[in-house]
């Protein structure tokens, strides 16, 4: 059994970043088994495949507009997530959509795909998230340790030096 964790989205660009912030705190405050890949997958497309191929769940963070109020965490499974990368915000997602095909093709997509998007606020050049989509942190960090459980796969454990990360609690 394998799992991999993907933030994907472009840092320089406020909110859309929020992918990458999420595997950035998932990496600074646990350990996770060797299983479990976190991966910064930026605004990289295809060259991902390699990645994901052979793995049993893909868990994807990105920011979507879905037309829901900002800092709404949403979550997409199955086959539902290819769809929703069709309504492009940016072009970092027609490579995952390109991805997600390939993977389809090949005949070696993980079994079980999650994705947790969130509603951007702003996605105006700067390297912070706004403050509604940096509360919804918490939020995908929760759901996707719960989705690793009932997966089955053994929780991460806490990293012992609190402080390395503006988000620590």
């Amino acid at each position: 059994m394998s799992a991999i964790i993907l933030g994907v989205g472009n840092i320089l660009l406020g909110d859309e970043g929020i992918g990458i912030r999420v595997v950035e705190e998932l990496e600074n405050r646990f350990s996770f088994p060797e299983e479990i890949m976190i991966l910064d997958g930026g605004t990289a497309g295809i060259e991902l495949l390699r990645y994901i191929e052979g793995r049993d769940l893909l868990i994807i963070i990105d920011a979507m507009r879905a037309d829901l109020e900002p800092g709404t965490v949403f979550k997409v499974e199955g086959d539902d997530v290819a769809k929703r990368f069709m309504t492009k915000i940016s072009p970092h997602q027609i490579g995952l959509s390109d991805l997600l095909a390939a993977g389809i093709l090949s005949d070696n997509i993980p079994k079980h795909i999650i994705l947790f998007g969130v509603e951007p606020e702003q996605m105006k050049t700067g390297i912070t998230l706004s403050n509604i989509v940096e509360a919804s942190l918490e939020k995908i960090i929760a759901a996707i340790l719960d989705e690793l459980a009932k997966a089955g796969y053994a929780a991460p454990l806490p990293r012992v030096t609190p402080g390395k990360s503006k988000f620590w609690n």
